[in-house]
């Protein structure tokens, strides 16, 4: 059944509220959990669920994703017909830039009609969690349906904005605010839409009514369509599939969340599970020697505890707790690191003291500096979250 979907990964849209990790890149290509991004979950779902024909959706501050697309995934083989394809603004029709969901799949419905695909997955590329959709695309099918949404429970994940009403089917009904839960039972939109191909091209012709749903959330847009057509609700996080259920989704809505999404994989029983064996997220890897723990010039001992360290890291006299340390980082000598994320490259000065805070890539702290210490002079150099994470982005310069 998987062979007989396309499936399109959109990660086009501006997202300030992960700024300023998205000052360079986009939301889909912020590194996450020592090596990956967060657009390898969603890839990964796909080649694990059996999906080889996938557009990617590409738009604001592209390069970087790209480049890890380049690098990460190119792994499919075009003889076969497998591939993984960026697709920038095609502008057929006009110089339009990708707008909402429907006028991307407008601008691109010249691929999806050369397709003989059955199916049309729609994914968005900015959530981090694990699904097998080989058994939500055999459940559209049993139920014959123009359109099946994945769902997560309401006390899945982040609060959600907006719940679906079921009315007590596995059927859409209509829409409430999220901290209203229908008597009937209902369910978070998670971005997972599946289309009937036929449908959705129908769907595509008139301009007027892209436009007038591209002016609605996509979970506005559903409910709307449930009016007209059958749109049946998976639920996520079940028996069915043949990945753990851990049931966990994040759409990473912000700093803190994003930070606090990283430090819960340092826990005992992280809420996702990185270490399913036949469900290995995938990713782009450099050729980095073995992350090591060395002795100082001082001859003090490099630690770390309870921390993630990536290939190449070296701590060299330096102390690391409960952190996550992308490739080739260096701690140097009497350097302490904890409760932080180094990204990329990133060099610890001797004697530095990091603590709550998030590093982009190859920054360099000079020695001696104090960072997540001093609350009133981390608001004058640096950028702190609500919730006094320090962010300190990329091509910073002390």
């Amino acid at each position: 059944m998987p062979a007989q979907t396309l499936t399109i990964v959109k990660a086009t849209g501006q997202d300030d509220t992960l700024a300023p990790l998205t000052q360079h890149r986009a939301k889909a290509a912020v590194p996450f959990g020592g090596k990956f991004r967060v657009i390898d979950f969603t890839l990964a779902n796909c080649l694990h669920s059996g999906l080889r024909q996938i557009l990617v959706l590409i738009q604001w501050k592209s390069h970087s994703l790209q480049k890890h697309l380049r690098d990460g995934w190119s792994i499919f083989h075009p003889e076969l017909g497998e591939y993984i394809t960026p697709i920038p603004p095609q502008m057929r029709e006009g110089s339009e830039w990708y707008g909402g969901f429907f006028s991307a799949m407008r601008q691109n419905r010249f691929l999806i009609e050369r397709n003989a695909k059955q199916d049309v997955l729609c994914l968005d590329g900015n959530l981090v969690y694990r699904m097998d959709y080989a058994e939500l695309i055999r459940y559209h099918r049993e139920r014959g349906a123009a359109i099946t949404i994945a769902c997560r429970g309401v006390d899945t994940g982040p609060a959600p904005e907006v719940v679906f009403d079921l009315a007590g089917e596995d059927r859409v009904r209509g829409l409430l605010p999220g901290p209203e839960l229908p008597a009937g039972g209902g369910c978070a939109p998670m971005g997972v839409y599946l289309f009937e191909r036929d449908f959705l091209l129908d769907l595509l012709e008139s301009p007027e009514e892209v436009s007038a749903a591209d002016a609605l959330s996509m979970a506005e847009a559903v409910t709307r369509l449930a009016e007209r057509v059958e749109v049946c609700v998976y639920r996520f996080g079940g028996e069915r599939g043949r990945v753990s259920p851990d049931r966990y989704w994040n759409d990473l809505r912000g700093i803190d969340a994003y930070y606090a999404a990283n430090m819960a994989l340092l826990e005992h029983d992280p809420p996702l599970n990185l270490y399913q064996n036949d469900w290995n997220i995938f990713t782009a890897q450099g050729q980095n020697p073995p992350a090591r723990t060395v002795p100082g010039l001082s001859g003090t001992e490099g630690i770390f505890v309870n921390s993630m360290l990536a290939a190449g890291t070296v701590v060299s006299g330096g102390g690391v707790n409960h952190s996550i340390l992308f490739p080739r980082v260096m701690v140097q000598d009497g350097a302490i690191v904890e409760d932080a994320i180094l990204f990329n490259g990133v060099s610890v000065g001797e004697g530095a003291h990091l603590r709550r805070c998030i590093i982009d890539k190859d920054i360099q702290v000079p020695p001696q500096t104090q960072i997540g210490l001093d609350p009133v002079a981390d608001r004058a150099r640096f950028q702190v979250s609500a919730g006094g994470v320090v962010v300190i982005p990329k091509d910073f310069r002390f």
